[in-house]
């Protein structure tokens, strides 16, 4: 897939502007310095050459971060293709830089629609891959549909290309995925899923739940960019608002931790009674979201389920009231019927805030109620997400270790030794040091008849 300003183009790719990539560039470099644990790995990898002779499928945020991420797996002899996980988050000077200056297939364009997306996943499982990377779980999930036969589930252009496909060539896409990796909580929850059903066709690492991820990408990361997303979007004043917060695992944990440090007063809404308690320990108020609705300035779901916001909430809303979406997928926000019930008058008022009046009161709702910290801003720092894409270089190396590839037909964590290897890189690079255990510590932490 070719555009017309891609004539130049040394790979196959789909993006906005080539002329983009010297751009492009400054900000991967930028983002390069906060990035030291992967850049160690690089360095080993390019010297051990561990992906030598695989193909890599990713479908990731295509930010500056994820491009340090292909360049570690390009360096340790992966042939990479990536393509974007969500429409809005696409920086395009960021794709136009890994094409033109890195080699690496993209296909990628902000703001593309949903026949562009699909056609983008089927240029990445064209690829026929070894290895894929998903965030969100998409390039697995339709995966799945053709192994099972499931074509009437596919988008229109993934159906039409495996419907030109023979029977050997269809089974032989699947079986040659030796595993895959999943970036997010939403992806996981479709994974496990699968793996109930008993459909799950290779293994698949859980990035998103190793500690060095989850503890540090979605809480201090989600929290940050969140935020950051929400004031670029709208430049209002948090302290002194009440900002709603739905879910509190550690994505909402981090948002209402930053929403409260810039003087907000925060509630927060669960279905989990034990997070509840927790929030409610925390210092926060816990309510349903009925009892929110009318007393939030601002609203944040961050809970990987759909309708989370719905009709009745969008009814007691006050006036001005601004609701936005971290979660991975589009659905936690019910905007088919937001737009139903409001007026025709809606409005763009300012870029990603498009506002809607209902029942005489008017809601704003931000970046399509999609990844606001993508959508209206840069996605989380570089500093955290280092860990994360650290994770990702290493679960891609070890599927394909002996131990990865006779990992079973399920969805399993990262080892225990990567995670805390990420976390010594880590605190390495941060010139912090820690105490080491003496013998007697370790003999005593590894007997029962001591200390008694």
């Amino acid at each position: 897939m070719e555009t017309e300003n891609m004539a130049h183009a040394t790979v196959p790719c789909d993006v906005a502007d080539l002329t983009l990539a010297g751009e492009g560039r400054q900000r991967v470099e930028w983002a390069d310095r906060s990035m030291q644990v992967l850049t160690q790995i690089r360095e080993r990898f390019a010297r051990e050459r561990p992906l030598e002779g695989v193909r890599v499928s990713a479908c990731l945020h295509v930010t500056t971060e994820t491009a340090n991420l292909m360049r570690t797996l390009q360096a340790g002899g992966a042939d990479v293709v990536l393509c974007a996980s969500n429409p809005l988050s696409t920086q395009d000077n960021v794709a136009a830089y890994l094409v033109e200056e890195c080699g690496i297939s993209v296909y990628a364009v902000r703001g593309e629609d949903n026949d562009q997306y699909y056609d983008h996943i089927r240029e990445a499982l064209a690829h026929r891959p070894t290895v894929t990377m998903d965030d969100g779980a998409d390039l697995v999930s339709a995966l799945h549909m053709i192994a099972l036969d499931r074509l009437d589930d596919l988008a229109p252009t993934l159906r039409d290309w495996i419907s030109g496909l023979s029977a050997e060539e269809r089974e032989e896409l699947v079986s040659g995925v030796l595993g895959s990796t999943e970036e997010t909580t939403t992806g996981i929850i479709r994974l496990r899923a699968m793996a109930a059903d008993g459909v799950l066709q290779f293994p698949v690492v859980a990035v998103n739940d190793s500690l060095t991820k989850h503890l540090f990408d979605n809480r201090y990361g989600t929290g940050q960019s969140t935020l950051d997303g929400v004031i670029r979007a709208t430049n209002m004043l948090l302290a002194g608002s009440t900002v709603v917060v739905a879910g509190y695992g550690w994505c909402g944990r981090g948002v209402a931790l930053r929403a409260r440090g810039a003087g907000a007063k925060v509630i927060v809404t669960e279905v989990e009674p034990v997070a509840a308690i927790e929030a409610s320990m925390d210092g926060f108020e816990v309510a349903p979201m009925s009892e929110a609705a009318p007393v939030g300035d601002l609203f944040l779901t961050l809970t990987g389920n759909t309708s989370v916001i719905r009709e009745e909430h969008f009814r007691a809303m006050k006036d001005g009231a601004i609701i936005a979406n971290s979660g991975h997928f589009d659905v936690e926000i019910d905007i088919r019927r937001l737009r139903e019930i409001a007026d025709d008058d809606a409005r763009e008022v300012r870029p990603q805030a498009v506002e809607y009046v209902v029942d005489g009161r008017r809601i704003v709702l931000l970046a399509e109620g999609r990844l606001i910290n993508l959508a209206a801003a840069e996605g989380h720092p570089a500093a955290v997400m280092d860990m994360s894409f650290a994770n990702q270089a290493l679960a891609a190396e070890y599927l394909l270790s002996d131990e990865g590839r006779a990992l079973t037909r399920e969805v399993h964590r990262v080892p225990a030794e990567m995670d805390r290897e990420i976390a010594r890189l880590k605190l390495k690079a941060m010139g912090i040091g820690i105490d080491t255990l003496t013998e007697e510590q370790k003999h005593y932490l590894s007997s029962w008849d001591v200390g008694t």
